[in-house]
């Protein structure tokens, strides 16, 4: 593929490293508001996502209006994993919108949700997460997808839609029509892909070249596996995601990969990580800085 043009738009060459560091789940609980206020003061981590529909979601915005400069973007929700932790949706109560569960919950799994929720209905929520974050006073950079929920191909135009009508960059990766027949696309579905990736270029939309994350089945030794992710980075933009939370008991209560969620924040919280990733080359940057490139090309 030809270099991505938002490197040279950074100031950087095709042949430099440069990566988000990105907090996803902000807002889920209040182990991962804690996690993320300490990681906004040690400064290693450079962006995050909040879930509006969740029952942390105030105090996300009241920190943001506090502190109106933090990098932060709306992670679009369509699920609700948890066993006995739940959350609904912000727009409708009707179980014909394909967004609630028996139990009046968005549904645990993203299969669900793809294969039978209303596509206008998933537009009208992910608009109302969006305006929900805007009103509370929260200067969105970014959107993205809890699950990839959001990033199916019955939403994503939708998702890419909304996005450019507030001029916020999103998660989405560009590859060659192999690689994204490689991700599960028919042949179709990877060509429009393509297709649409060279338009939005065009249009001065940043897309990733890489998209990775931090194990949530590895507890021990996060330290030496964000090490090698960074020492193995490509050239090019990559976003690294990260779930960190502290330890507390309500999150040993919702979910069995608490102590990985605690490994994440102890891990972007260590001086040890932070000379290595200095020490690296590789360049870190925050949403704020794609948001700023694409608004001023549009």
């Amino acid at each position: 593929m030809q270099p991505n043009p938002v490197m040279e738009k950074l100031g950087l060459a095709p042949t430099d490293r440069a990566v988000i560091i990105h907090a996803d789940d902000i807002g889920m609980c209040q182990a991962s508001l804690t996690a993320w206020a300490d990681l906004v003061d040690f400064g290693l981590v450079s962006s995050a996502a909040t879930m509006v529909p969740c029952p942390w979601f105030p105090a996300v915005a009241a920190c943001c209006r506090e502190h109106p400069d933090v990098d932060l973007g709306v992670h679009l929700t369509l699920t609700s994993e948890w066993d006995v932790y739940r959350w609904r949706p912000l727009s409708t109560c009707d179980p014909a919108s394909g967004l609630l569960d028996d139990e009046g919950y968005f549904p645990r799994r993203a299969e669900p949700v793809q294969e039978r929720a209303d596509v206008e209905a998933v537009q009208r929520e992910i608009q109302a997460q969006l305006e929900r974050a805007l009103a509370a006073g929260i200067d969105v950079t970014h959107i993205d997808s809890h699950m990839g929920t959001v990033l199916h191909p019955r939403f994503a135009l939708g998702y890419v839609q909304l996005a450019l009508q507030h001029r916020l960059p999103f998660i989405m990766v560009r590859l060659d029509e192999a690689g994204y027949r490689e991700m599960g696309m028919d042949e179709a579905g990877a060509a429009f892909a393509v297709q649409l990736v060279a338009q939005l270029e065009a249009q001065g939309v940043p897309i990733f070249d890489h998209i990775t994350m931090l194990p949530l089945d590895q507890p021990t030794d996060q330290i030496d596996v964000a090490k090698k992710m960074f020492d193995e980075l490509p050239p090019g933009l990559s976003n690294l995601i990260i779930h960190p939370s502290a330890d507390t008991p309500e999150l040993r209560a919702i979910t069995p990969d608490w102590p990985s969620r605690v490994a994440h924040y102890r891990a972007f919280t260590s001086e040890e990580l932070r000379a290595h990733i200095r020490d690296s080359g590789v360049h870190v940057i925050g949403y704020r800085a794609l948001r700023d490139l694409m608004r001023r090309e549009q």
